[in-house]
């Protein structure tokens, strides 16, 4: 299935290659840009429907992702899942349940993302269904492209592991040969 996903990201132009500033802050030359595979509905379909046939026997009760970039997948693996999708979104810098969603004692839930790279975002939302009083039984993404996992403390499945290269700023190679940077993700 790895190659099947990369091909859609390629047919939708989604696999960029340049100077990135990524959403965790880091720099790459490559970049995924998710938004324009899941503004397919059948591409979107297809790489939820990956995502929950990876994750069904965790039996999750509901999906929840870190806005913006989760919504569309996270929505995708809920549906193909048959179970609620919500999403947790920033004010004042913090991710946080918002518009009326919740959760409980009674929730088992999966934590969505397109693209993982240093886990930050899944940290917090993993963070914001535990203080909700939610299990939280594991993660899943499109696209798997950190380099270490373990600070998730959670199982997580993707669709493709990518080894990318990320780098601090000040000892990017790019921003090195002065290569101009972009900032196509969804957090400034």
């Amino acid at each position: 299935m790895p190659d099947d996903v990369l091909d859609l990201f390629r047919r939708a132009g989604a696999l960029l290659e340049g100077h990135f500033r990524l959403s965790s802050g880091l720099h790459s030359d490559r970049y995924l840009q998710s938004a324009l595979v899941l503004q397919f509905p059948e591409f979107a379909a297809t790489l939820g429907e990956g995502i929950a046939d990876r994750t069904r026997h965790l039996q999750p009760t509901a999906v929840l992702s870190p806005a913006l970039g989760g919504i569309v997948i996270g929505q995708e693996v809920g549906r193909a899942l048959g179970v609620r999708a919500i999403f947790a979104e920033r004010q004042e810098g913090k991710l946080m349940l918002r518009r009326g969603f919740t959760l409980s004692a009674s929730d088992r839930v999966l934590v969505v993302e397109d693209v993982i790279t240093t886990g930050g975002s899944t940290r917090e939302a993993s963070d914001v269904a535990v203080e909700a009083g939610a299990d939280v039984i594991g993660a899943a993404a499109i696209i798997d492209r950190s380099s270490d996992l373990t600070r998730l403390n959670l199982p997580l499945f993707a669709l493709v592991k990518m080894e990318v290269p990320a780098y601090q700023p000040e000892s990017c190679p790019l921003c090195a040969r002065n290569v101009p940077i972009s900032k196509p993700g969804s957090r400034s």
